[in-house]
């Protein structure tokens, strides 16, 4: 039996993953499918629009056997960090096979990137080069890498397959890795077949349009929210931090002055990061700043948080359980099933990751399922 892992955000989960999830189980009909999910705020610096349990409810309904909860202390980090966590705890699970979206049909010039990213000493002194010009460090790190192979990567999911392979490389994880070809570009507004962009879906969502047939369950699940719910809060702990808030996961090389400046002039979240976007900090990088300053991720907690030290089960079928029975003695990590307060630092900032994002929601029950 083959054992399958996924890497999802699921925000929210819709057709395109429905088309994933069916096409693993049509080339691998026998296999077991483990889902690693981000909980409540996603590698991009969003908040989800599902919550952790009925994000796993509905992968459950939709065929998946077991679903594993990526921490925030990974999930909300750049693309290395995210795959780093998020296939450490997979090949901690024993699956033998990673499956994931790329926008390129081949894989093979992927692989040769990666191989130039972890042994390459050129590469490095090229992506110093580009940074010293300014540049982001996603942006110096595609140059460097056309540079020197022609080969251009910058779209999201490429992106991210790219950190997937560099890390089952680096670390000489035992995982095969196939892609499925997307069926839409990552931010269009094209639909195909009742599939479109996640992006797509929450500005649909956001804006009170219908996505009835554009995800395959019911819509009371969804939270109508964004950043900006948090608007307020992560302006008063701005003001009241000041420039110690340079001492946030992300919050570098002085941006911590031109975050202070903009907090004044801003009427929004939207705004604010549009008043500190440079050509140096890209959406993305701002958005997971601004995340970390709300919820307290500092620089120190990142680094003495790098190792996993447990697997949180969300849930599973009984094909899923039966698989944990099987391999629970194998496994070099902690298997979780229930919180435990104490148990892990990784953990505890979990649930007050998820305290926060249920207090927007006015959420109460999350949080006690959380406990439960």
């Amino acid at each position: 039996m083959h054992v399958i892992g996924v890497i999802a955000e699921y925000n929210p989960f819709h057709k395109g993953h429905l088309y994933q999830i069916n096409k693993i189980k049509e080339k691998y009909p026998n296999s077991l499918l483990v889902v690693i999910t981000s909980s409540s705020f996603t590698q991009r610096g969003n908040i989800s629009l599902l919550n952790k349990w009925d994000k796993t409810k509905i992968a459950l309904d939709n065929n998946v056997d077991l679903v594993v909860e990526l921490p925030f202390v990974y999930s909300t980090q750049s693309s290395d960090l995210f795959a780093e966590g998020a296939i450490s705890i997979l090949n901690a699970l024993k699956i033998d096979t990673l499956v994931f979206g790329t926008e390129r049909d081949n894989i093979s010039d992927l692989e040769l990137l990666a191989d130039i990213q972890i042994n390459n000493i050129e590469y490095q002194d090229k992506v110093k080069e580009y940074l010293s010009q300014g540049l982001n460090y996603a942006t110096s790190t595609n140059k460097a890498l056309e540079d020197l192979t022609s080969i251009k990567v910058d779209t999201p999911n490429d992106l991210l397959a790219l950190s997937y392979i560099k890390q089952i490389k680096k670390h000489n994880y035992p995982i095969k890795y196939i892609n499925i070809k997307r069926t839409t570009s990552y931010h269009g507004s094209e639909v195909l077949n009742n599939i479109t962009s996640a992006s797509n879906i929450r500005k649909l969502y956001l804006s009170d349009n219908c996505i009835d047939n554009l995800v395959p369950f019911d819509k009371k699940y969804l939270y109508k929210i964004d950043m900006n719910k948090y608007y307020d809060i992560l302006k008063y702990k701005i003001l009241a931090e000041d420039t110690s808030i340079s001492k946030y996961q992300t919050v570098d090389e002085g941006i911590e002055s031109r975050i202070i400046k903009s907090i004044y002039i801003s009427n929004n979240y939207e705004e604010l990061i549009q008043n500190i976007k440079t050509k140096r900090y890209t959406y993305n990088r701002i958005n997971r700043m601004l995340l970390h300053i709300l919820v307290g991720f500092t620089k120190e907690m990142s680094k003495s948080m790098r190792e996993i030290d447990y697997i949180r089960i969300l849930g599973f079928n009984d094909k899923g359980r039966n698989y944990l029975n099987k391999v629970k003695k194998e496994v070099n990590l902690p298997i979780l099933s229930r919180f435990k307060r104490d148990f892990s630092p990784i953990l505890d900032f979990e649930l007050k990751t998820t305290s926060i994002y249920g207090l927007i929601n006015n959420d109460r029950n999350l949080i006690l399922e959380e406990y439960n």
